[in-house]
């Protein structure tokens, strides 16, 4: 992964610094709420609110397979991530089947981050989302450090 300053239009001014990614990371995984938004086929996009779990710089959602944001990412799989604060991740979704180990870490993360989760055998039965990162842009103090990573 690698971060450097984003460019900016001059009249917003010049990132001075760059975040750590360390940092971004933690804002992402202590979450409670993250927006998705993909793209229908018709070119118009959607956008939900969502539950989530960010681990081991992925992040991984689920819900019915015949919602729209499903539906949407079947037929196209690219997706931008933001919080309610300034954090947007670009990137690919695929819906995936966890081993033993990756469905019991999200089952224990997500009883321990909203008090609630499906078992572990749930997740690996009928699966679940993910949303591999391509890139992330970040800020805390705009523009001072507004940083761009590319995984």
């Amino acid at each position: 992964m690698r971060a450097e300053s984003m460019r900016l239009p001059a009249a917003y001014g010049r990132p001075e610094r760059l975040l750590e990614w360390a940092s971004v990371r933690a804002r992402l995984e202590a979450a409670p709420h993250y927006w998705l938004a993909t793209v229908r086929p018709d070119g118009r996009p959607h956008t939900v609110p969502l539950d989530g779990i960010w681990l081991d710089d992925d992040w991984y959602f689920g819900g019915s397979p015949d919602t729209v944001k499903h539906r949407n990412l079947k037929a196209n799989p690219r997706a931008a991530l933001h919080l309610e604060d300034a954090i947007i991740v670009e990137g690919v979704c695929e819906e995936v089947f966890p081993d033993d180990r990756l469905a019991a870490a999200l089952a224990e993360r997500s009883r321990a981050k909203y008090g609630y989760g499906p078992p572990p055998e749930s997740y690996r039965e009928t699966g679940v989302w993910r949303l591999r990162p391509v890139r992330a842009i970040a800020w805390e103090q705009f523009p001072r450090d507004a940083t761009r990573f590319t995984f």
